[in-house]
């Protein structure tokens, strides 16, 4: 059975993106209306975020989200912590499900991404990366990572700090953290282990953040 960065890049990870990207987007064509409708009604258009995010190889492209945040919102970090102003009371619920995420179904399909992966971070994150962190850029970004599971609640962490020390902290020590973990994902990737993180995403979420767990990553 091929593993690791072999694996992230074969023919057979890339064939079950397609089918399942494909399935879940026919299947929950009506949920993504229902949000599409809700979302018009209650904080207007548009209905999708879309932000330039790097890829695999370092190659740019558009990353999909149901908006979050309110239209005036261009300004300022692109980190949020909780309690941040510019989340509409709609997209505090969408957060909290991680629903908003579902249209990177899209971009599943298309290829830009994964089911699973190291999540993709913005040019100005990428561009701190040291020469061994960029090997994350070796495999397809996805929905899910072992990075997402771990900081779930990162909003709260990254809200309990002053907003001008919010980037230092996300530089300096969520960051670091999230690339070794997924270096790690990469080194042992598999079908296995793909299918598990999976069920491990759709379980955390679904009951609920646990703020413990970031007193590991100050150690």
């Amino acid at each position: 059975m091929i593993r690791g960065g072999s694996y992230c890049r074969g023919p057979f990870k890339r064939t079950m993106d397609l089918l399942v990207s494909f399935s879940a987007l026919v299947l929950l064509a009506p949920v993504f209306l229902l949000l599409a409708l809700v979302l018009l009604a209650v904080s207007g258009p548009p209905i999708l975020f879309v932000q330039e995010r790097v890829g695999l190889d370092g190659r740019a492209f558009r990353l999909l989200k149901f908006r979050t945040m309110c239209r005036e919102a261009s300004g300022g970090l692109p980190l949020t912590g909780s309690g941040d102003r510019r989340i509409t009371p709609i997209g505090r619920l969408l957060r909290a499900s991680k629903m908003d995420e579902l249209p990177q179904l899209v971009n599943v399909l298309r290829g830009e991404m994964s089911l699973v992966g190291p999540r993709p971070e913005l040019p100005r994150y990428v561009a701190h990366y040291t020469a061994q962190q960029r090997r994350v850029l070796e495999a397809r970004p996805g929905l899910t990572d072992p990075a997402s599971v771990h900081f779930l609640d990162e909003e709260a962490l990254l809200g309990a700090v002053p907003e001008e020390r919010r980037e230092k902290l996300y530089l300096d020590t969520i960051l670091p953290k999230k690339l070794q973990m997924n270096l790690e994902y990469i080194d042992r990737a598999g079908v296995g282990s793909d299918v598990a993180l999976v069920l491990q995403t759709i379980r955390v979420v679904l009951r609920g953040a646990r703020g413990r767990r970031y007193g590991r990553v100050f150690r």
